[in-house]
């Protein structure tokens, strides 16, 4: 499946660093997003993540929003949280029917037990139902700083694998990382990920500005690295948690150093400091750059 299928964009060069990004929502943002639907691209893919404690009728109801509001919705399947082969169908067959989705993002999962029957992301995969549904593109989870229960070697051959079984199953692959605080190890992993033979278009994780307790506390929820020289690298300090911070200097980073070599590379907002204010710094990257996302 070629790339463009996955987003108009992928097939051209992006003239800034903000051009065809995708964002993320939980599912009690949707009123949000739908205000906000004007100052968003049209077509953009936003994520819908599948958290503890949610309802499934309101996760699709999200997909609906983003559909309704001119966006391309991506849902989550959480591997681990799911109870049933009949809860993940379910959920599957009610995105697909009531938001026309066509791409889903699929991960492990937190809880160290799964729910039901499914322990990981391939064991969804397997199961024949995404291509059954008429889904034509699978995001995996990328992971810069490693994965907390594989090795490097290991955690590029799964991904392999993966990408491989996806495209077996007629889907195309897309890789969406964790967020990070260092544009340098990102672009290492990037070089690494394509000298293992995986080519599938990446979206770069990116943590939206917010305030440096907000970012530490989800750094600390995902596992994310945030050492004293890595944060200073980024342009926090530990010494002024009551500020806040935004990616500037990290987007910037990693748009000097990327080459055609790393592939087609996009980005990926997580707005930890609310909707509002990522669209707020990327409206301001844009100009600041000389081109409007």
């Amino acid at each position: 499946m070629p790339v463009s299928q996955i987003h108009p964009n992928w097939s051209r060069p992006a003239h800034s660093a903000v051009d065809g990004y995708s964002i993320e929502i939980t599912a009690r943002e949707a009123d949000t997003l739908t205000a906000l639907a004007p100052r968003i691209p049209a077509a953009t893919p936003v994520a819908i993540a599948f958290l503890p404690g949610e309802r499934r009728d309101d996760r699709v109801r999200a997909a609906g929003a983003v559909r309704q509001s001119g966006f391309e919705p991506m849902p989550h399947f959480s591997a681990r949280r799911l109870d049933s082969a009949a809860e993940f169908e379910a959920y599957l067959a009610a995105v697909v029917a009531q938001a026309g989705v066509r791409r889903c993002f699929v991960v492990a999962g937190d809880p160290p037990t799964p729910a039901g029957p499914f322990t990981d992301s391939m064991a969804l995969i397997a199961t024949g139902a995404f291509e059954r549904a008429g889904i034509r593109a699978i995001g995996l989870g990328g992971h810069p700083e490693g994965h907390p229960n594989m090795s490097e070697v290991e955690c590029f051959a799964v991904l392999a694998a993966k990408c491989r079984e996806v495209e077996r199953r007629g889907m195309a692959p897309l890789i969406v990382t964790q967020f990070g605080f260092d544009a340098e190890a990102v672009v290492r992993w990037l070089a690494a990920l394509r000298a293992h033979g995986i080519h599938a278009p990446v979206r770069i994780g990116v943590p939206g500005p917010a305030g440096i307790r907000t970012l530490m506390r989800f750094a600390a929820l995902c596992g994310v690295g945030a050492s004293t020289a890595v944060l200073r690298k980024y342009g926090l300090s530990l010494g002024n948690l009551l500020g806040s911070a935004g990616p500037d200097r990290f987007v910037a980073t990693l748009t000097a150093a990327l080459t055609a070599a790393h592939g087609p590379v996009r980005l990926h907002f997580y707005p930890f400091g609310g909707l509002a204010r990522t669209l707020d710094w990327i409206d301001t990257y844009a100009r600041m750059t000389g081109q409007e996302p």
